[in-house]
């Protein structure tokens, strides 16, 4: 019992160390967004002698931030829906396949998700500017649909490989029994299988929301019109060739993070319960 005590006092110690480690960026962050640039400099860790908001009212100025939270909020939840659906169905599709193929396109949407996305983000952009119709108007490069067919692309292996241990607890029993009402595929789908997968499907939304909501990279290299900048291309601001508003630019980082941190907050009880399921059954 002694030596079940002290590992457990063990681990709450390196359990206290971890967390500390992981929040102390996110102390800085917040602390020097009410400090002048000459506090910043002269007294990086203290508090701020004063919490004054007008950093928080210039950076929202400054990164235009409404225009920037309707352009995030666009792109992140029609990325998050289509994830959702074609990843859920083709999952469905590939469990209840009793072909050779469906384990081996399976096994290759694993595959890419070992591939990094800088290795292939060159080579992408290269190819993606040459799906252009300038008579119509259609271009994948500086759109938003553009932005989010690759958001789907990328987002879609792991939500597969997370839905398609889920599913496996699926009783087809009840997929039979619908089948036999006279459900046809797309009712079966919808009425019977996607209902029964609510879990999984807040773990997947919310990986993807917060993998999306902070993207830099990609919109980066795909937005190239000011307007149509999200939040996290907006803090490019605050930071200038030859000099960096850090007080502003903390402001403006702070302001970025707390749309999904609210998300995260309000479902984090399901993402345990969700990767749990998807990855044991």
């Amino acid at each position: 019992m002694k030596s079940k005590s002290k590992a457990y006092k063990i681990f709450f110690i390196l359990g206290i160390i971890v967390a500390i480690m992981t929040l102390f960026p996110i102390y800085i962050m917040l602390v020097n967004s009410f400090k002048g640039r000459e506090q910043i400099f002269t007294d990086t860790l203290g508090l701020p002698k004063a919490f004054d908001l007008s950093y928080y009212l210039q950076a929202i100025d400054k990164m235009n931030f409404l225009h920037a939270l309707t352009n995030s909020l666009i792109v992140t939840v029609i990325s998050t829906v289509l994830i959702i659906v074609f990843s859920s169905m083709t999952a469905w599709a590939l469990v209840r396949s009793k072909s050779k193929i469906a384990n081996v396109i399976l096994l290759m949407l694993v595959v890419t998700m070992l591939i990094p996305f800088q290795s292939v983000m060159i080579p992408l952009m290269q190819y993606m500017s040459k799906w252009e119709i300038p008579s119509i108007g259609f271009s994948m490069i500086n759109t938003f649909y553009g932005l989010i067919f690759m958001n789907v692309g990328f987002g879609t292996s792991l939500a597969v490989f997370l839905y398609h241990g889920f599913i496996k607890s699926v009783p087809r029993a009840l997929e039979e029994a619908a089948m036999i009402d006279g459900c046809n595929k797309f009712q079966l789908y919808w009425r019977i299988v996607f209902p029964n997968l609510k879990p999984i499907t807040i773990t997947v939304a919310i990986l993807n929301v917060i993998s999306i909501w902070n993207d830099y990279l990609l919109p980066s290299l795909v937005l190239r019109d000011p307007e149509l900048r999200t939040i996290p291309l907006s803090t490019f601001y605050f930071f200038g060739e030859f000099t960096i508003q850090w007080n502003l630019a903390m402001a403006g980082l702070v302001l970025t993070v707390i749309p999904v941190v609210i998300f995260y907050l309000v479902s984090q009880k399901h993402i345990i319960k969700g990767v749990m399921a998807g990855a044991v059954k």
